[in-house]
């Protein structure tokens, strides 16, 4: 009991300090994760015994908890242009995907044939985990960016149970024999759709009702639906292996696609407990893999890796998107962007159990599997995390450090800011439910929209590309603070600032003297980026140009 508590109090520390030295470095949090995972595994496996049902039924109940919260994060509004595309990449470039990689691990790893059908199927999935941050990261154009979100989330159950119909049509399974026939099959995969559909709609209803009718407090409403979920995914995963993917990703789904009832006070929640998971689950999947083992793969899982990236995500992609309204250079970044994640490695660890107790099994395979799918996972995180926004610059459909700025409120000091860093080329976006408001900006060459900055149309419809900043600058002082708070997760609470409708003088005293304080600065120029001026912060350096409202008297 000790060395468990030991273990779980040890996994948290390093999975947040992991975290915290992602963001410090500005890297995919999934790489030092992995690293760190890694030399500590050596660790834990001479010091704690740990068993290996019991871990592994923990860290499905976290994978759960991810799909959960993937499936919140997914509006049928946004595939509004590229909904055609999404089935595709789900259908025909998964199995364009599954049987390259197949072939692939049966070539070059030496897999047998049946061993690479089963792992060719896990390699289908990529992942919220490591889409979402990504994503972020690069801000690529709505379109793009909804298609990948929904892709990384919908793939995940695609292909866990795309794994467990081939590891059943190979070797037999949960009570069928070994020549199991084709209706076999097509029942288990029936009944795997049937129960998660149904069974992730029930909860997605139920959920909605508890939370529309307040059957619940505000503060127990996301544990409410956390517990539901997770019932329901051990309930369909003991009706049909690895249906309880697809139940919480459809649960999920259901609630964030209903009108009735409040559910972003859930999906904070569910965001804050992803992020302890993740930082959790790579720490422990990472350890479970020896040094040794991926000496031993190293060679092979660089030639997966290249024939991953170069040959069968392109090749997946492009023919799915014969025909699609997204133009050639938004296909092309699709290409390059599909990074394995944690799905991909508890499945993994899973099936390699279950094929290990098979007798006609090279244990030579099984013993691969674990080590060389962590190195594709870490090798497609890394070259992805590097290389994305590099590929997104040059195709165009991204602005990497976006510089530009949201604003909320029309007024005519909100518009000599928008005018003064339009023309220094950053992208500028207002929002107002005044359309008189509207009007004169757009006259004045400004892009204007006639929405209401807290409504959901806003952060659902708007494309935020080259958007690194919100301002909150209305005459109202408390819309502007539920704007932010609306708004802050689309840019990051870093970005998000409140501006009081009066603006207090705040000077230094090198402006101070050439100015007599008739200037009131807005920002510094550094270079290319645009730097809010914050009067606790030191003075800008020389050099450093100052963006400033001037007025034309003296009067405070």
């Amino acid at each position: 009991m000790q060395e468990w508590m030991l273990f779980f109090a040890f996994v948290i520390l390093l999975g947040s300090s992991a975290q915290w030295l992602a963001w410090r470095m500005k890297v995919p949090s999934i790489l030092p994760l992995l690293v760190v995972g890694f030399l500590s595994g050596t660790i834990v496996r001479e010091h704690i015994p740990l068993n290996e049902e019991v871990l592994f039924s923990v860290v499905s109940l976290a994978v759960a908890v991810i799909m959960l919260e993937g499936g919140l994060s997914l509006r049928f509004k946004e595939l509004d242009q590229t909904g055609s595309l999404l089935a595709k990449l789900v259908s025909v470039g998964a199995a364009i995907t599954w049987v390259l990689s197949a072939i692939s691990l049966h070539y070059v790893a030496g897999f047998q044939w049946g061993v690479s059908i089963v792992i060719g199927a896990i390699l289908m999935v990529t992942g919220p985990t490591v889409i979402g941050p990504l994503l972020r990261n690069v801000r690529p154009t709505r379109s793009v960016n909804a298609l990948l979100k929904w892709e990384g989330i919908v793939i995940d159950p695609i292909g866990a149970i795309a794994a467990v119909l081939a590891f059943t049509a190979i070797y037999g399974a949960h009570g069928l024999a070994e020549d199991t026939g084709w209706m076999d099959i097509a029942f288990a995969l029936l009944g795997t759709l049937a129960v998660g559909c149904a069974l992730g709609y029930a909860g997605g209803k139920i959920s909605q009702v508890v939370l529309a009718r307040h059957w619940a407090p505000d503060y127990l409403q996301p544990i409410i639906v956390l517990a539901l979920g997770l019932a329901l995914f051990a309930i369909s995963n003991l009706m049909f292996h690895e249906s309880g993917l697809l139940t919480v990703t459809v649960m999920g789904v259901v609630l964030a696609n209903q009108n009735r009832a409040q559910v972003r006070p859930v999906i904070e929640f569910q965001e804050h407990l992803r992020t302890l998971l993740i930082s959790c689950l790579f720490i422990v999947l990472g350890g479970l893999v020896q040094t040794s083992e991926l000496l031993g793969v190293w060679k092979e899982a660089l030639i997966l890796l290249a024939l991953l990236i170069v040959v069968i995500r392109p090749t997946s992609v492009l023919l799915s998107s014969i025909g699609s309204k997204l133009s050639f250079r938004e296909r092309l970044f699709i290409c390059f962007l599909a990074p394995r994640g944690i799905v991909a490695a508890a499945v993994s660890a899973i099936f390699a159990i279950e094929l290990s107790h098979q007798k006609n099994v090279l244990t030579e395979d099984t013993e691969k599997i674990v080590p060389l799918i962590f190195c594709l996972i870490f090798g497609t995180v890394a070259f992805y995390g590097l290389f994305s926004a590099l590929i997104a610059r040059k195709l165009g459909v991204a602005t990497p450090n976006p510089q530009g700025i949201l604003f909320a409120g029309i007024t005519p000091v909100s518009q000599a800011i928008g005018l003064a860093v339009q023309e220094l080329g950053h992208r500028v976006l207002f929002l107002d439910s005044n359309h008189a408001l509207v009007s004169s900006a757009r006259l004045s060459g400004l892009k204007a929209e006639a929405i209401n900055a807290m409504s959901e149309y806003a952060t659902e419809h708007l494309d935020f590309g080259g958007i690194g900043r919100f301002f909150a600058m209305t005459a109202n002082d408390e819309v502007n603070a539920l704007a932010c708070m609306s708004l802050s997760h689309v840019v990051g609470r870093s970005n998000v600032y409140q501006i009081q409708p009066r603006t207090d003088e705040f000077t230094f005293d090198a402006l101070l003297d050439q100015s007599e304080g008739t200037t009131v600065p807005v920002f510094v120029i550094r270079g290319r980026e645009l730097i809010p001026y914050d009067p606790k912060s030191a003075a800008p350096k020389p050099g450093e140009q100052i963006l400033s409202l001037t007025r034309d008297d003296k009067t405070p």
